[in-house]
């Protein structure tokens, strides 16, 4: 599908017109496996592209078993995106597991190895395995020579080492970061984040007093950043770590006070700090803390992973109905299909049996005209009387005497065998209810023709039938394998298949006469 095509060529660089495209498309519309495991690759990689919740890709799982066996590349990238819906959906580990496997896969083009290695170090910082990351950070800043990726990874070491704890590295690395900032854009926003990471990092090492400092300069440089109560709770912190408790104090009402002035502020994310910061300064002022204060604090950070949990769960959900409904279309489509095949067949078979039972008519037709013609003929022959007739002539007349023409014809009353019951109503027939006195006519045949058929039968009685002897003798008598036919009530169709049996039994050439034959062999 053509759509699906021009979706996955731009999912990359615009992953919102990609999905626009691909909402043009009926899931259950995809008849085949490769157009299904495609569609459910785009549509995942339109929504790691956006850094959207994956949490609704659980059918990447198709992909990524779809292509495993045929599309190195697709796999490759299915993999990649199916690790994320793990890690989104609370798998993290499974997640961890799934991207090392395929970064330790041998010769991958550093094409697709770059976005595996950029996906394991994101999955890696949330679930804390930074001691890994370090590594493969390292790996990644010697494969992507981009310049300004290069800025973000060296920033992303930074974090990792100062999450295991190497926070002297993580000094001299975010120090580099702000010199280069300062260089190139001193009054930008990068320059007062790598600032603002070195006040964390300051603080861990002890410096305390160089953190201060750090944070005042922001203060005076940013007064109206949006992490203001951020930069007073370092400043507190600083204080508590100092021993000066009053200090402390003071510095965190100002940042209570700005967390509560400024607007669209995460006050739970802010209460993570600074709730316990206030029970620690409550403790040193009053020797008590109140657990219910940290018991609400708790509570909050359980409620809202409670409620992520939940959507989570959601959007699983709804992802399974998705495919179920899809799966519902999908069968009443084949159903229908099925049905309309059905209907197909059943028209074609009852116009084949029309077809069949006209042309089965047709052919009857046809051999009743030639059964009438036949026997039209034999009575014409058996009115003439004007000329004397030679041997095989006679022969023909007396055996149509001892025929049971009048009763054939009388079997079937038709119009046509009245009337012609009526022309042969004067023919002798002595055939005791019998259709032909054989034994009358292989009698008049030997006496014709030297014993002719007690010859045959001597000879060849074993291998051929009653049948095939009686048709040699109308053959020897001079009769049509039409007139045959009418004699011995059998189809022309069924006299040539015996004719072609007698051929075959007694070794008669195909372009030679049986009767001759016959005649020539039976008198040597």
């Amino acid at each position: 599908m053509q759509t699906l095509s021009d979706s996955e060529r731009i999912v990359y660089a615009k992953p919102d017109s990609a999905l626009a495209l691909m909402n043009d498309i009926e899931p259950s519309d995809l008849n085949s496996d490769s157009m299904r495991a495609l569609y459910y690759l785009v549509t995942a990689s339109a929504h790691k592209t956006k850094e959207s919740s994956m949490a609704s890709d659980s059918l990447i799982r198709f992909s990524f078993d779809y292509y495993k066996t045929r599309d190195n590349t697709r796999f490759i990238r299915s993999a990649d995106l199916y690790a994320l819906y793990r890690f989104w959906t609370g798998d993290g580990k499974g997640a961890l597991a799934l991207l090392d496997s395929m970064i330790s896969l041998p010769e991958m083009p550093d094409s697709l190895m770059i976005p595996l290695l950029r996906s394991r170090i994101g999955v890696g910082g949330a679930e804390f395995d930074c001691e890994r990351n370090i590594e493969y950070i390292k790996r990644l800043q010697e494969l992507d020579k981009d310049s300004t990726n290069q800025t973000e990874y060296t920033y992303q070491l930074c974090e990792n080492y100062q999450f295991v704890g190497r926070s002297d590295s993580a000094l001299i690395i975010i120090d580099k970061l702000i010199d280069y900032a300062r260089k190139n854009q001193p009054d930008g926003k990068d320059y007062f984040t790598y600032a603002y990471e070195r006040i964390g990092i300051l603080e861990e090492l002890g410096r305390y007093e160089e953190s201060n400092v750090q944070t005042d300069y922001i203060l005076e440089h940013a007064p109206h950043n949006s992490a203001i109560p951020y930069l007073h709770f370092w400043k507190a912190l600083n204080h508590f770590n100092m021993g000066d408790f009053a200090r402390s104090f003071r510095e965190l009402s100002i940042a209570d006070s700005c967390a509560a002035d400024t607007k669209h502020f995460d006050n739970s994310y802010y209460e993570s700090f600074a709730g316990p910061l206030r029970e620690f300064l409550r403790y040193r002022k009053n020797g008590t803390i109140r657990i219910s204060q940290l018991a609400t604090l708790n509570n909050s950070q359980r409620d809202r992973f409670l409620r992520m949990e939940s959507t989570k769960w959601e959007t699983k959900q709804n992802a399974l109905r998705q495919e179920n409904r899809a799966l519902t279309l999908k069968a009443e489509n084949e159903r229908k299909t099925a049905i309309l095949i059905i209907v197909a067949l059943c028209s074609i078979i009852i116009g084949l049996t029309a077809i069949w039972n006209i042309q089965k008519r047709k052919r009857k037709t046809i051999e009743a005209e030639e059964r009438v013609e036949a026997l039209q003929k034999m009575v014409d022959e058996m009115n003439v009387t004007a000329t004397p007739l030679n041997g095989q002539e006679a022969l023909r007349r007396a055996m149509l005497k001892q025929l049971g023409i009048i009763k054939m014809v009388a079997e079937t009353p038709t119009e046509q065998n009245r009337e012609m019951l009526r022309k042969i109503s004067s023919i002798d027939s002595d055939t005791n209810g019998a259709l032909i006195n054989r034994e009358s006519i292989y009698e008049i045949i030997d006496n014709l023709y030297s014993g002719f058929y007690t010859r045959l039968h001597k000879r060849h009685g074993e291998i051929l039938t009653d049948k095939e002897e009686q048709i040699i003798v109308l053959m020897m008598a001079g009769f049509s394998t039409k007139e045959i036919s009418v004699i011995t009530a059998q189809t022309t169709a069924t006299i040539y298949v015996r004719k072609s049996s007698i051929r075959k039994k007694l070794g008669v050439p195909e372009k030679e006469d049986i009767v001759a034959f016959l005649r020539k062999e039976i008198s040597d």
